[in-house]
């Protein structure tokens, strides 16, 4: 499997499918080995918690879950759109991202 992830932690991302389609939020997490990423305020699954210490609290808590990347798409900050990322190489032998579609860097 691909161990590449086309977005990074505090990307902005649109979600192309799935019930949170069209919504945008900030990436908190990637995880490039399984090719995941948890969006902040998006794909929010409950969970059963057991208290774990004594007065603590159990329940049903609400938490991001864990979407594949391919599922969501790099915002640009310039022109807002969503788009595919291309790479530039600079000068300096610096590799930088760039938006496709107004060539802005990322």
């Amino acid at each position: 499997m691909n161990k590449k992830v086309h977005v990074k932690t505090n990307d902005t991302v649109v979600v192309l499918s799935g019930k949170d389609k069209g919504k945008k939020g900030k990436v908190l997490q990637v995880s490039p080995k399984e090719g995941k990423v948890i969006v902040e305020g998006l794909n929010v699954a409950t969970k059963h918690v057991k208290p774990r210490r004594q007065g603590e609290q159990g329940g049903i808590v609400e938490a991001e879950a864990a979407m594949y990347a391919c599922k969501v798409q790099l915002v640009c900050p310039k022109c807002g759109k969503a788009t595919r990322i291309a790479h530039k190489i600079l000068e300096d032998g610096s590799k930088v991202r760039v938006c496709k579609s107004c060539n802005e860097e990322i």
